[in-house]
């Protein structure tokens, strides 16, 4: 099983909310604290679209340094490790952007907030629409075939 299909689906999804958000976030951080109110919105777009960009790209690396053992310790090592280097990376940005004047830190937590949720609503619809199996069965015609040459189960 791969779940290349959701995550590609998902980055190209995030890639345009992300997009949207910047731009929405940006007119609307305009026009509530001008040029602070601009960068708090790009710059919370770009972060949230980053970091959620790299949760996709950290698991299709995973899967293929794991060889596809989406179970396996490697996989999980990997994911783990980028999700904390992620999270301490985001919270040292967010404390050096908090004390900066030339950005409104309202806007920029709203825009990040706002970024988080619609990203975390289209990777469940990814999932959700995605046509990636999730049970590994043997049908009766797969089965190997018997004395008489004939695909099956046994003769009744």
């Amino acid at each position: 099983m791969s779940v290349a299909p959701i995550l590609i689906r998902a980055l190209r999804d995030g890639g345009i909310f992300a997009a949207l958000v910047a731009l929405v976030g940006s007119v609307i951080g305009l026009l509530a604290d001008g040029s602070r109110g601009l960068a708090g919105g790009l710059i919370g777009a770009a972060l949230a679209a980053l970091f959620l960009g790299l949760t996709a790209v950290s698991m299709l690396v995973a899967a293929r340094v794991s060889g596809g053992d989406l179970g396996g310790p490697v996989f999980f090592g990997i994911v783990l490790g980028a999700w904390a280097l992620k999270l301490i990376v985001f919270f040292v940005f967010a404390l050096w952007l908090r004390t900066q004047d030339w950005l409104n830190p309202y806007v920029f937590f709203g825009t990040v907030v706002f970024a988080v949720i619609g990203s975390l609503v289209l990777d469940a619809l990814a999932y959700q629409r995605s046509r990636v199996p999730y049970v590994d069965v043997t049908l009766p015609e797969d089965l190997p075939s018997t004395t008489s040459g004939e695909k099956g189960g046994p003769k009744t």
